[in-house]
């Protein structure tokens, strides 16, 4: 099989395309045949060298990736048949080995996948889509709400655009140029607005027509938020699940008078039931077209392409590598 191995932390370059030897299935665990493998920000900051939010740096070297869907291929002792031929997606966790064309992780985290979603959808849906939930759960809108969404056209940002758009909330989405924000739009927002764009702040107010926003679901951090959050009115609610631009701790405050900060941890998962039931919603919502994942392509070889596109704010929704 192929695969995509890091030997040293650094940049996008070190990540090298080469063949390895089939993994087999131990106890309790299967094989996947990997038609779809999910790229996440946190994979490039590990890439670097960064631990971010996982609880070590991965031990050199590895094959990076912690989601994939495709076929069970192979199992191993103590787990059924059954699951032989099956269409299924599993987040691996923090363990790596998804940048390959076979995956072997333990039966007890694998969802089939229901139709008519594809391979790339389901594996969008189980890593960022549970987010999304999660995130959405701890403050759900609804129709007296003005929900503000930074980096909308991505992963997460497109469903949190959708589901607030779907509870009747008036949404407004910043992206960064005029093909994201036309993306943004057609995801249901009530304004799409470009926040690389000077006074792009008072074009919200404007087209608010006065009225304050409630909720910012930021996990952009950095200058961006920082405006976000001043269009929050009293008793808005500013939640916070990352911080991709220069972060929440870089020495400038965001506290607003009356309005109500909260970091996103484990309290997304506790309010969503826990991970396997907030990757079941999602899968589920998915599949009868409520939510409807972006994705942005790239053949497993140009992994490192695709970590680059990434970094400099070039995709669309989620990233996905396809063997």
């Amino acid at each position: 099989m192929h695969v995509v191995r890091l030997y040293a932390f650094g940049p996008a370059e070190n990540l090298t395309y080469e063949e390895a030897e089939d993994p087999a299935p131990g106890p309790g665990q299967v094989r996947i045949a990997v038609a779809a493998a999910g790229v996440h920000l946190l994979d490039t900051a590990l890439r670097a060298g960064h631990r971010g939010p996982a609880p070590e740096r991965p031990a050199l070297p590895t094959v990076p990736g912690r989601e994939v869907a495709g076929v069970v291929d192979a199992v191993g002792e103590g787990v059924a048949g059954a699951w032989l031929g099956k269409r299924v997606a599993a987040h691996l966790g923090f363990a790596p080995g998804g940048y390959a064309e076979l995956a072997v992780t333990d039966a007890g985290r694998l969802h089939e996948i229901p139709e008519p979603l594809d391979f790339a959808a389901a594996v969008a849906m189980i890593g960022t889509g549970r987010t999304a939930l999660g995130i959405a759960g701890c403050a759900e809108p609804g129709p007296d709400d003005v929900v503000v969404v930074p980096a909308a056209a991505g992963g997460i940002g497109t469903l949190l655009v959708q589901y607030a758009a779907a509870a009747g909330a008036t949404v407004v989405g910043l992206a960064g140029g005029p093909a994201k924000t036309r993306r943004v739009r057609e995801n249901g927002a009530a304004l799409a607005v470009d926040y690389t764009a000077p006074g792009w702040a008072a074009e919200v107010r404007a087209g608010l027509g006065g009225r304050a926003a409630t909720i910012v679901y930021d996990g952009v951090g950095g200058a961006v938020a920082r405006e976000a959050v001043a269009l929050l009115g009293p008793g808005g609610r500013h939640l916070v699940f990352g911080w991709s631009a220069e972060g929440i701790g870089d020495g400038q405050g965001y506290v607003v008078e009356g309005v109500s900060e909260s970091v996103l941890g484990p309290e997304l998962v506790r309010r969503g039931g826990g991970l396997r039931a907030l990757e079941e919603r999602a899968l589920a919502q998915a599949a009868r077209g409520r939510l409807r994942p972006a994705v942005t392509r790239f053949p497993l070889a140009a992994a490192a392409a695709a970590h680059r596109a990434l970094e400099n704010r070039g995709t669309v929704g989620k990233v996905v590598l396809e063997p």
